[in-house]
C-alpha cells in the first residue's frame, strides 16, 4: 500500500510539474516550476513588474512572438516571471530593473540584447540557436526569405569559405537586428541581378535595395547596414525608439506633427525629400502629436500641441543639446535651412526658460527660471540652496511641504536663500539635471557647487546648509573614482 501511494503521489507531482500555466502562449513561471521549465530547453524569460510601463508596452509583442513560435512548432519557448511576487527568483538572477530579459539556452544564460517587437524577438532567438546566415539555395527560397522581412541582408559569395564570406558571417553573427542570408547559387545571382560577389540590403521602403560598395570590412559593413536599414523618415514609436537612439547618427531632426492633419502626407513627403540630402549625417524623425504617449516628449521640448507642425533638432553627444528653428514654416527651404544652420554652427543651442514670475521673491522659497537663475544663484554674498524639481515627480511632491518649512526657517537670514526651479520648463547651459529632485548648494564667496545626498528631512537639509555643504554632501566624481581604484586594488590583493 505504501509503495502504491508513493507511486501515485509521484505521478500527481509529475503531472502538475508538467502542466505549467500559459497566458497567450507565454509560460508563467514561479519558484516551484522555474528549474524544470528551463532544464535542457531554450527559454526566453522576461522578469517583469505589473506596474512597469515598459513591461506593459512589451506584453503584446512578447505574446505575439510566443504564439508565432508555437504555431511553427518551434522548440523555442517564451516565459515570464512576476519579479515583484517571485522575489527570490528575481534576486537569484540579478534582476535590478524591469523588464529584465534572459535567454536560458540548455543550461547557459545569455542577456537578451534584441529589439522589442515580435519580429525582433524571434529573429534574435533564431540567430542564437541557428547559423548566423540562412543558406539560400533556390530562387523560390530566396524570394520567400526577402519577402519575409521589412529589412533583410543577402550575401552573394561563390566561395562561402572565402575571406570575404567569413567577414560577412562574422557580422551576421554579431548583429542581432538583421536577418542574414547567404547564397552561391547562379540562378539566385541571376534572379537578383547580382553580377559579382557582394552584399545587398533589401527593404520594403525608400530605394528598395542598397548594394555595399568598396572594400569589405566588418566595421564598414556594420556602418552600411545601420545607415541604410532605417527609412529616410522614421516614425517615432516604442518599436523604433531603440533603433533611433541606439544608432550611429547622433543628430536627429524631429518633426512634431498631427498624423490626423489633412496635409500630413504632403508635409512628410517634403520632409523626406530634404532628408535624402542629409542621409548619413542627420536622422529625420516624425513624432505624432495625437499620441498621448508623446505628451511627455513635447513637454521636454516646451511644446504645446497647437504649435505643431514644428521642428526641433537634437544632438546626442556628451550631453543632449536642443535647437529651435528661426522660422515657423515647414517648407523645403525652412527644413533645409534649419538643418544646415545647426550643422554649420549658425544656429545656437536652444534653452527653455519661463518668464520671471511676478513676485518671484516674495515668499520664503524663491522661484527661479532660466532668465533669473544666474543673477540670483551666483551672488557671492549668499549661500543659495536650489531644488530642481519636476511638477509630475512624486518625490518632489513629498518634499514640497518640507522645503516650504525650510524656507520659513531661513527667511530672516540675509546670507541664505532657499529657492526652487521647475527643471522641465527651464534649462541651464552650465547645469544639466538628470533626476528629480536634485538639490544643490551654491556657496557664497566662491560659488562652489555642492550636491546634496542626505536625508530629505528638515533636519537633514538644515545640517547640510549649516555645515556649508559638508554634512549630507554627495560624493564627488573624483572621490568616487579614487574609491573605485582602492576597491580594485583591494580586490587584486584579495585574489592574490
Amino acid at each position: 500500500m505504501y509503495i502504491k501511494l508513493l507511486i501515485l503521489s509521484l505521478c500527481i507531482y509529475l503531472c502538475v510539474a508538467d502542466e505549467i500555466k500559459k497566458e497567450k502562449s507565454v509560460l508563467v513561471l514561479t519558484k516551484d516550476n522555474f528549474e524544470g521549465a528551463i532544464k535542457d530547453k531554450n527559454v526566453l524569460v522576461e522578469f517583469y513588474a505589473p506596474w512597469c510601463g515598459h513591461c506593459k508596452a512589451l506584453e503584446p509583442e512578447y505574446a505575439k512572438a510566443a504564439q508565432i513560435l508555437e504555431e511553427e512548432k518551434s522548440d523555442l519557448l517564451l516565459a515570464k516571471v512576476d519579479a515583484t511576487a517571485e522575489t527570490d527568483l528575481a534576486e537569484q538572477h540579478g534582476v535590478r530593473g524591469y523588464p529584465t530579459i534572459k535567454f536560458f539556452r540548455e543550461g547557459k544564460v545569455i542577456e537578451y540584447s534584441g529589439g522589442r517587437t515580435a519580429d525582433d524577438i524571434i529573429r534574435w532567438l533564431k540567430k542564437k540557436t541557428g547559423p548566423p546566415a540562412t543558406d539560400l539555395t533556390t530562387v523560390e527560397a530566396t524570394k520567400s526569405f526577402i519577402d519575409g522581412g521589412e529589412v533583410v541582408v543577402v550575401g552573394f559569395f561563390k566561395d562561402q569559405n572565402s575571406d570575404q564570406a567569413k567577414i560577412y558571417k562574422n557580422v551576421a553573427a554579431e548583429m542581432d537586428d538583421f536577418v542574414f542570408g547567404i547564397t552561391s547559387t547562379d540562378e539566385v545571382y541571376s534572379e537578383l541581378k547580382a553580377t559579382q560577389d557582394g552584399v545587398v540590403l533589401f527593404k520594403k521602403f525608400d530605394e528598395g535595395r542598397n548594394a555595399y560598395e568598396g572594400e569589405l570590412s566588418e566595421e564598414e559593413l556594420k556602418k552600411f547596414l545601420k545607415s541604410n536599414s532605417l527609412p529616410l523618415v522614421v516614425e517615432f514609436s516604442h518599436e523604433t525608439a531603440q533603433k533611433i537612439f541606439g544608432g550611429d547618427i547622433k543628430a536627429h531632426n524631429l518633426l512634431f506633427i498631427s498624423k490626423g492633419s489633412s496635409d500630413y502626407e504632403s508635409k512628410i513627403e517634403t520632409f523626406r525629400k530634404v532628408a535624402k540630402e542629409f542621409k548619413g549625417k542627420v536622422l529625420f524623425v516624425t513624432i505624432n502629436t495625437d499620441d498621448e504617449d508623446h505628451e511627455r516628449i513635447m513637454e521636454f521640448f516646451g511644446l504645446k500641441k497647437e504649435e505643431a507642425p514644428t521642428m526641433r533638432l537634437i544632438k546626442l553627444e556628451d550631453e543632449m543639446t536642443k535647437f529651435k528653428p528661426t522660422t515657423t514654416g515647414i517648407e523645403e527651404s525652412d527644413i533645409r535651412g534649419f538643418v544646415t544652420g545647426v550643422l554649420e554652427g549658425k544656429i545656437k543651442q536652444h534653452l527653455l526658460s519661463e518668464d520671471v514670475p511676478e513676485g518671484w521673491d516674495k515668499e520664503p522659497v524663491k522661484i527661479l527660471v532660466g532668465k533669473n537663475f544666474d543673477e540670483v544663484v551666483f551672488d557671492k554674498t549668499k549661500n543659495v540652496l536650489v531644488e530642481f524639481y519636476a511638477p509630475w515627480c512624486g518625490h518632489c511632491k513629498q518634499l514640497a511641504p518640507i522645503y516650504d518649512e525650510l524656507g520659513e526657517k531661513y527667511k530672516d537670514q540675509a546670507d541664505i536663500v532657499i529657492a526652487k526651479m521647475d527643471a522641465t520648463a527651464n534649462e541651464l547651459e552650465h547645469t544639466k539635471i538628470n533626476s528629480f529632485p536634485t538639490i544643490k548648494l551654491y556657496k557664497k564667496d566662491t560659488n562652489e557647487v555642492v550636491d546634496f545626498n542626505g536625508e530629505r528631512t528638515l533636519e537633514g537639509i538644515s545640517r547640510f546648509i549649516d555645515t556649508g555643504g559638508v554634512d549630507g554632501a554627495a560624493v564627488k566624481e573624483e572621490e568616487e573614482d579614487e574609491e573605485e581604484e582602492k576597491d580594485d586594488e583591494q580586490a587584486k590583493r584579495d585574489e592574490l
